[in-house]
């Protein structure tokens, strides 16, 4: 196999267990951890399958697997859906162990159970009961499931949460098989029922010659919406460094706790992002295809590891707290600027961020949070322009600072110009702005930009309070009393900033669909500026009022969302 390619095909479980072939979970892989919730979607998936009355199969999803020698195989992803169905073989295996032992056609069915043993579980040796498996578990959940399931031994209470999880697992498998075979208890019904599952369950496979190419394989599958994550191919690449570099044990140790106090402190499904924007943060930008190789070459040995985790330890907090608002890292000032950024779902400047964290006074971080606001706001929320060239500026000047080639304020504002949209560019674009609000999104920006203007009249209004609505003035769903816009003026005008304003619930109870006039009188008694604005400054509502006064707005918004250095 080429360097660059992989394999792939669609083979059942017989195919696959039924040809001599080895697997291995990593060493450093993640613990079994699927519950009842899997093993009763599984079940039911067979029960369907079987009750159908014909030979359904049913796919199992990807299975990737590493291997260089065509001999030992490594399974990078599926480990969960082997395993478990390895512990519903041994489970049948143990039906019909009961068998033996009630001496239900003993010869024929251990002879039944050595055949499917050979099979789908691997050779045990009938002195020592050692096991010669197709299938070897990580490091953690290797030796109970070996010295205790595999060979149908008593179960003792395991110590691992993830080791009691296989035997819960064979313990569920193994009661609904008895349930389903209690009738007939007969071997040949057993040994079928396992050959039938065998025969039914497939798998997309697909096989790598080593990491690179199975860190490819994740994206590729990831493009097409299927969920699966790097991290612990990237967890087993650094293990497997620091292990080979012959590692103490209490060097492994240290390891491990300080990877799951990192992806405990995220979760995994975050990881792979933290882990781009990290590197990023450090060094020169990098496209999340070239990530793993990267850091592959820059970990070459077991100092390296370490290192690469004392620095993710460093960032880590101000990652995760970049998601929550009001977390204990802010104080109250960077606590509303985090905010806006989460509401305008905006993850480009966050390299930046933990690069200024790191290395600033908190007082220039704020200033550094407030600009990304600003910028984002321009740029993002009303300008709509490229992300990419964004993220090439603030990587750019993450490097700089983390470099120590900007080290002032004012320096770092300078920085931000190729991407800060001008006065005149902000102004044009925010006064042909909408916000479809009928997403919950959108409704909250228009809602945090009206609340915004209303500020600069030296009036703040508790934006977080029910007590205010967003109200389009133009109704979202006019009636007959709207003559004066057509279908098409409705459909371009309706979610426009300029139609929309801020009006106490008390007062926006009653007043649907009626018309201008009608609205007019009770914007009129409203406490808000901008909607007793309307009122006082417009006999009727068209089109060109819409227009004029999201124009005035924009001229205001230019104050608000403003750099002073760069205006």
């Amino acid at each position: 196999m080429a360097n660059t390619s992989f394999e792939t095909g669609n083979q059942t479980l017989r195919q696959l267990l039924g040809n001599g072939l080895r697997y291995a979970i990593p060493l450093f892989q993640r613990d079994y951890s699927w519950t009842q919730d899997e093993w009763d979607d599984l079940w039911q998936d067979l029960q369907e399958s079987f009750s159908s009355g014909n030979d359904s199969a049913h796919y199992m999803g990807y299975l990737v697997l590493q291997t260089k020698d065509r001999k030992q195989l490594w399974i990078v992803d599926g480990q969960q859906r082997l395993t478990t169905f390895s512990l519903l073989a041994l489970a049948v295996l143990k039906a019909l162990q009961d068998l033996v032992d009630a001496q239900i056609e003993p010869g024929d069915n251990s002879r039944r159970i050595e055949q499917l043993r050979n099979t789908y579980v691997g050779y045990l040796d009938p002195v020592t009961l050692i096991s010669q498996p197709k299938l070897t578990l990580n490091r953690r959940n290797n030796s109970y499931f070996q010295n205790y399931i595999v060979p149908l031994a008593k179960l003792p209470k395991a110590k691992l949460r993830s080791d009691e999880l296989m035997r819960k697992a064979f313990e569920y498998f193994y009661s609904k098989i008895k349930d389903r075979f209690k009738a007939g208890k007969k071997g040949g019904d057993l040994a079928r029922f396992l050959d039938d599952i065998t025969h039914r369950l497939f798998f997309t496979v697909i096989t790598v010659d080593d990491e690179l190419n199975a860190f490819t394989v994740f994206e590729t599958l990831n493009a097409s919406g299927v969920r699966l994550s790097p991290t612990d191919l990237l967890k087993n690449y650094l293990f497997s460094v620091v292990h080979k570099n012959e590692a103490h044990q209490n060097e492994i140790d240290m390891l491990e706790q300080r990877w799951e106090e990192i992806t405990g402190r995220l979760g995994e499904e975050s990881f792979p992002d933290f882990l781009r924007i990290h590197w990023n943060s450090r060094n020169a930008r990098l496209r999340e295809s070239a990530l793993f190789k990267t850091i592959r070459e820059k970990t070459p040995d077991k100092g390296s590891v370490f290192a690469l985790l004392r620095q993710m330890d460093e960032d880590v907090d101000t990652f995760a707290a970049l998601s929550s608002p009001e977390s204990d890292v802010w104080t109250e000032g960077q606590k509303r600027h985090v905010r806006d950024l989460r509401l305008f779902n905006v993850r480009q400047p966050w390299s930046l961020l933990l690069t200024a964290r790191r290395a600033m006074p908190d007082d220039d971080f704020t200033q550094v949070l407030r600009a990304c606001v600003m910028v984002s706001f321009r740029y993002n929320i009303i300008a709509g322009r490229s992300t990419g060239d964004q993220e090439t500026v603030y990587t750019s000047l993450a490097r700089d600072i983390s470099d120590g080639r900007v080290t002032r304020i004012a320096a770092f504002l300078q920085g931000l110009k190729p991407i800060y949209p001008s006065d005149s560019e902000f102004a044009a674009a925010f006064a042909s702005k909408s916000f479809r609000t009928t997403g919950g999104r959108s409704k909250a920006i228009a809602t945090y930009v009206l609340f915004k203007l209303e500020d600069t009249f030296g009036h703040s209004l508790d934006s977080g309070s029910a007590k205010y609505n967003l109200e389009h003035i133009l109704p979202q769903n006019p009636e007959h009393n709207w003559p004066q816009f057509s279908s098409d003026e409705v459909q371009d005008m309706v979610h426009r900033i300029g139609n929309c304003t801020i009006l106490e619930s008390s007062l926006n109870r009653d007043l649907g669909n009626k018309d201008f006039q009608e609205k007019k009188a009770v914007f009129a008694r409203s406490e808000v500026i901008l909607t007793r604005m309307i009122a006082e400054d417009n006999a009727n509502w068209d089109s060109s009022r819409i227009a004029f006064r999201q124009s005035q707005m924009a001229k205001r918004a230019t104050s608000v969302w403003r750099i002073e250095q760069l205006s």
